[in-house]
């Protein structure tokens, strides 16, 4: 059985809120090829590149855009003449913004690891955890029984869809609780006048940045030593462990 990215039915809402639910269905729904293209992208203009390198790139990348997006979103919500209606539009756009970016991340680190996350139960997983950082780490060892530490390969490639299921209704929670209200404390944090909200937009966005990028290297743990044989994760029963399928990783050619 396989699932495409974006249309996975089996777990229904996430969050229970209707806004972050939409924010997270979009944020996973990136296609593997576009994740996929990007890291090959990096690799052919830094060929002598390690994996550990291309993944500090990545991280580079990664919290250069999502501050960037903060602080512009801050800016537009601070100018005088933006109503507050308009301007929580805009911060809520922004979070969302905010979770494709991390989904982005989180998936390219994957491809790093020789991991192609195909189904989206098993995406939202990933994203969940990751923006949660260390407390995601945790959350994932103890729903799911195993190691906090590099949870990422066994969780995804080899437990079935229940535990999948189980793990992102107690992510979900934790992640209402405490990281929703980070962002909602942001969000109106931005609507501060005289420029004031564009310095806690930037700083605020980097801040969660920081978080994500340390839950995608708890759910990794070291980077490989050399790029992987890519295994391809897709939907599955129940009781059936994933497909894995061993494919030969290599830069197209140009």
């Amino acid at each position: 059985m396989r699932d495409e990215p974006g249309t996975d039915v089996t777990t229904g809402s996430v969050t229970g809120m209707r806004t972050l639910d939409a924010a997270l269905d979009k944020a996973v729904s990136i296609p593997s090829t576009v994740v996929h293209a990007h890291v090959d992208r990096l690799r052919r203009r830094n060929p002598h590149a390690s994996p550990e390198q291309v993944l500090r790139m990545l991280e580079k990348q990664y919290l250069l855009a999502v501050t960037a997006s903060g602080g512009a979103v801050g800016a537009v919500a601070a100018t005088p003449a933006v109503g507050t209606g308009v301007a929580l539009a805009v911060t809520t756009s922004e979070v969302a913004t905010f979770f494709a970016a991390s989904a982005a991340f989180s998936l390219a680190v994957a491809d790093v690891h020789g991991i192609a996350v195909e189904d989206t139960a098993r995406r939202r997983t990933l994203l969940l955890a990751t923006v949660l950082g260390d407390k995601g780490a945790r959350t994932v060892g103890t729903e799911a029984g195993i190691a906090p530490q590099a949870w990422a390969r066994t969780l995804l490639v080899n437990m079935p869809t229940s535990t999948i299921r189980r793990v992102n209704t107690t992510l979900a929670k934790r992640f209402v609780r405490r990281q929703a209200g980070k962002q909602g404390a942001l969000a109106f944090g931005r609507l501060a006048p005289f420029g004031i909200g564009a310095v806690i937009g930037a700083t605020g966005a980097r801040a969660l940045g920081r978080n994500v990028l340390t839950g995608a290297r708890k759910a990794f743990g070291p980077p490989p030593t050399a790029f992987a044989r890519t295994i391809e994760v897709t939907a599955t029963t129940d009781n059936t462990p994933p497909d894995r399928l061993p494919l030969d990783w290599a830069p197209p050619r140009s």
